[in-house]
């Protein structure tokens, strides 16, 4: 989905440099075109500026992030106090269910992850960390759209709308989310993967980020209302925690 926000060099940048961190793979120039809809010309001037200052690397003719970006996700791993004021609950609340704990954000017309507590079962499910999921399908997505602010909510309904998607079953899914303070969904992103998805609040009904419980729905549906529960409280701590800064 391109970003309608494109208008100056700047933008284009840091637009080339997002999707190739979004991407789950290099980029040939010819693909890299198709997913921004910029000019080949364009985007060679692009991508030689981001090489020279390491943000990008090249091999075989394709692009993917350069060491810099590692750089960056180490900083934000040790200065994002969303990631800090989360890990000890996250870590608390796999050891309890035994299950993977996820922490997502809403960026752009993704949920991406910023954290993970892994399961210890051999069977488990899990999300890689700084990998983004299209923000319509999943608890995760849910639970970060029930709780978005009105405005941004609406401007992504509108893109979804422009790509095909169902915005009236979508807009409808929201407000038993609303109610009951959690998403649940058991197949609709990967079959077989039971999730619960619960936001966490800075300030009240508007969600930083949600944390979400993964399992193997074998394993899950037998004991979801515990799962839920367990979930729903570790949330609530970390947005105790993020609302007393």
């Amino acid at each position: 989905m391109q970003d309608h926000a494109i208008t100056g060099g700047a933008d284009r940048i840091l637009y080339v440099l997002a999707t190739l961190a979004r991407n789950d793979g290099p980029l040939a120039i010819h693909a890299l075109a198709e997913k921004t809809g910029l000019a080949q010309s364009t985007l060679y001037r692009q991508v030689a500026l981001l090489k020279r200052w390491g943000f990008v690397a090249e091999q075989g003719g394709e692009y993917g992030p350069g060491p810099l970006c590692v750089q960056l996700a180490w900083g934000f791993d040790q200065s994002s106090f969303l990631v800090q004021e989360s890990q000890p609950d996250m870590a608390r609340l796999a050891a309890d269910s035994g299950e993977t704990v996820g922490l997502l954000v809403a960026m752009k017309d993704q949920a991406v992850c910023l954290d993970m507590v892994e399961s210890q079962h051999s069977l488990r499910c899990s999300i890689v960390k700084g990998r983004g999921l299209p923000l319509v399908r999943g608890a995760s997505a849910r639970s970060l759209m029930a709780f978005m602010p009105e405005a941004r909510l609406r401007a992504l309904l509108d893109d979804f709308r422009g790509a095909g998607t169902d915005v009236a079953d979508l807009v409808a899914s929201l407000d038993p989310i609303r109610a009951a303070g959690y998403a649940v969904t058991d197949g609709e992103v990967d079959a077989g993967v039971w999730g619960v998805s619960v936001p966490v609040f800075q300030r009240p009904h508007l969600a930083v980020a949600s944390i979400t419980l993964m399992a193997p729905s074998t394993r899950a549906v037998a004991r979801a209302s515990s799962l839920i529960d367990m979930t729903t409280a570790a949330a609530r701590r970390i947005s105790g925690r993020l609302q007393n800064r």
